[in-house]
């Protein structure tokens, strides 16, 4: 039942896990769009992408899922 079965029985362990699971999330995504940027596209930045700005970059459904199920997604950086 992914992380929400880990959720209810070890509430320790679940923050544990999904702390750096998100901030890894943020973090490969803002790699998509800062390499991006520094080959010629700018619309990662010109849409405020290239911030470590949780909201910026979890996909409410995707992340929903990932505690769900065990999979999710981000928001895809246009480029």
């Amino acid at each position: 039942m992914g992380l929400l079965n880990l959720l209810l029985t070890n509430p320790v362990a679940f923050a544990f896990i999904a702390i750096p699971l998100m901030y890894a999330i943020i973090f490969h995504e803002l790699a998509h769009g800062y390499v991006a940027y520094r080959l010629g596209d700018p619309t990662a930045k010109h849409l405020g992408r290239l911030s470590l700005n949780p909201l910026k970059h979890l996909d409410p459904l995707g992340t929903l899922m990932l505690f769900l199920v065990g999979f999710g997604w981000a928001r895809p950086v246009p480029v």
